[in-house]
């Protein structure tokens, strides 16, 4: 089977479950059968402090769930610098609900196979200092974990970052009490697309709402359950970022739109949507794409969105990248079977070099703005040694 190409819906949708229903059912290799589950590993951080993280369900009374019709909830891990996490437990990457929702999605395909436990060990006491804040939002079909190697890293560098599930428009969102909501699919149009985003950036705001009172030593989980100790004065929310991976780009965008407590912000490969693209920003953007995507040529969101941009901005691309290539999947998919592989848009480009090109790029960039501290590497520029495969497009 020829790999999935992305248009431009995939592109603003995006993530692993946008392929999902496309899986062929596989029968599973001997040995695996044989032996069990085959393990799926993903690399560890490569900063000098360990991670912790916790999850939060956040209930937005003020607003109704455009799909269920009930007060908006939305599932957050939080993930940071530890001070220990010896003798904690690591989170998974998916809880076992939400994996088995995901695995029926593959129907059978990788059914054998044990999805990752991460490094984000389960409620360490979190590592003394304030540091800058990041969001991260999902591409459409996407769980939050899906971009555990790059949160991972983030936090082993010394940011705290929220990852958020949108419910019904991410893929698997399991919930407290053992619920597991997946995909409403939409209708694909212009309209629709708009109005999930928007719905995205109005959960976006909301947890930001939340950090707040998580920094001020409260308890903004739905459940009121224990928070790991240290964390109550370590959000700095005066240096807050945003970045997303396709439609979860589109979301960063949106938000930093309506939001200006939100300093800058990264769209991994995604189409946007709303009235940003007409009017742009006036705070730092980076855009990352694909030479499949191209979206400064063939998307026709990112020009108007471009020529709006008062601020630092700039587009890169990632080499020999497909539109997954900058999630967690371009790591997952060498392990799983060749009949799924091929369906993953993980591109050409080698595991380890695009999680560490995409790590790279991500932290340099939020380095810059957030922090000050210059891309001495040439990174932001195109021009790094270590990672040829950023590549410079425009900016």
């Amino acid at each position: 089977m020829p790999p999935v190409r992305p248009t431009r819906r995939s592109l603003i949708a995006g993530g692993l479950g946008a392929v999902a229903a496309a899986a062929v059912p596989l029968s599973l290799p001997a040995p695996a059968a044989a032996a069990g589950l085959v393990p799926v590993r993903l690399a560890g951080p490569t900063g000098p402090a360990p991670v912790g993280a916790v999850e939060l369900h956040l209930v937005d009374p003020s607003r109704t769930d455009p799909w269920s019709g009930q007060a908006r909830e939305v599932m957050v891990t939080v993930t940071y610098p530890a001070v220990d996490v010896r003798d904690r437990a690591m989170l998974p990457w998916l809880p076992a609900g939400a994996e088995r929702a995901l695995k029926a999605r593959f129907k059978g395909a990788v059914d054998g196979y044990a999805l990752p436990r991460t490094h984000s060990a389960d409620h360490a006491p979190a590592r003394p200092g304030r540091r800058p804040v990041l969001l991260h939002s999902p591409g459409y079909q996407a769980d939050r974990t899906f971009n555990t190697l790059v949160i991972e890293e983030l936090a082993s560098w010394g940011y705290v970052v929220a990852a958020v599930d949108h419910p019904y428009d991410s893929g698997e969102v399991e919930f407290p009490d053992g619920r597991v909501v997946v995909t409403r699919p939409g209708d694909g149009s212009v309209e629709a697309v708009t109005a999930a985003v928007d719905v995205r950036a109005a959960d976006l705001r909301f947890v930001l709402d939340a950090l707040a009172v998580l920094d001020r030593g409260g308890n903004p989980d739905a459940e009121r359950r224990p928070l790991p100790r240290g964390l109550r004065g370590t959000l700095d929310l005066t240096r807050v970022g945003v970045f997303g991976h396709s439609r979860g780009g589109a979301a960063a965008a949106a938000v930093m739109y309506l939001d200006g407590r939100v300093r800058a912000g990264v769209d991994l490969d995604g189409g946007l949507a709303g009235p940003v693209v007409q009017h742009g920003l006036d705070r730092p953007f980076l855009l990352m794409d694909t030479a499949i995507h191209d979206g400064l040529n063939q998307d026709p969101s990112w020009p108007s969105f471009w020529e709006h941009l008062t601020g630092w901005h700039r587009c890169l691309r990632l080499a020999d990248a497909d539109h997954n290539s900058y999630t967690d999947i371009v790591a997952v998919a060498p392990q799983l079977p060749e009949a799924v592989r091929q369906q993953l848009q993980a591109g050409t480009i080698p595991a380890d070099r695009a999680v560490a090109a995409v790590r790279a790029a991500v932290r340099a960039f939020f380095d810059l703005q957030l922090r000050g501290r210059p891309d001495t590497g040439q990174l932001l520029r195109g021009a790094s040694r270590r990672h040829p495969e950023i590549l410079y497009i425009a900016g």
